[in-house]
């Protein structure tokens, strides 16, 4: 299994980096996540649509083929952690390609929500997208190491 998470925005303070490199570099070789970044629209004189649609493109260019595709978003499914390794557990029989979806500053055109398989909310809260991509990271390692038996994840 392989998981994408694709994120809008290329230049993300060095705290997220760091958070982000932390959490990427405790997997095992079998189960990496790659993160993908792409360019944000210039803001200007470009509607909403304009500018979600501009980064919609650039983020269905690096989709895998047949991936499962999970969009984050404040109107998603709330899921537990151990939600989310049942989740990933099922997937992984399934599909070779896992894609999580962070948006931009103006979020996900609805053309990319509408054809994700699902929509996933991380937090009730309104979070920073470079903080966002730290939160998941470290969630999927949580959802790893409930699948692993490995003692990260207490209850």
């Amino acid at each position: 299994m392989r998981i994408t998470v694709i994120a809008v925005g290329q230049r993300i303070p060095a705290w997220a980096q760091s958070g982000w490199d932390e959490f990427y570099k405790r997997f095992p070789s079998d189960f990496k996540v790659e993160l993908k970044s792409v360019k944000a629209e210039t803001r200007g004189s470009k509607t909403t649509a304009q500018l979600m649609s501009a980064e919609a493109q650039r983020i269905f260019e690096c989709i895998p083929k047949d991936a499962f595709v999970i969009a984050l978003d404040e109107r998603g499914k709330n899921a537990t952690t151990e939600q989310l390794s049942a989740t990933l557990s099922r997937l992984q029989e399934n599909y070779r390609d896992i894609v999580f979806l962070i948006g931009g500053p103006d979020g996900l055109c609805p053309t990319l929500k509408g054809g994700a398989n699902m929509l996933l909310r991380l937090s009730d809260l309104t979070l920073p997208h470079a903080m966002v991509r730290v939160l998941l990271i470290e969630q999927i390692y949580r959802a790893w190491s409930i699948l692993a038996n490995h003692p990260y994840h207490r209850e």
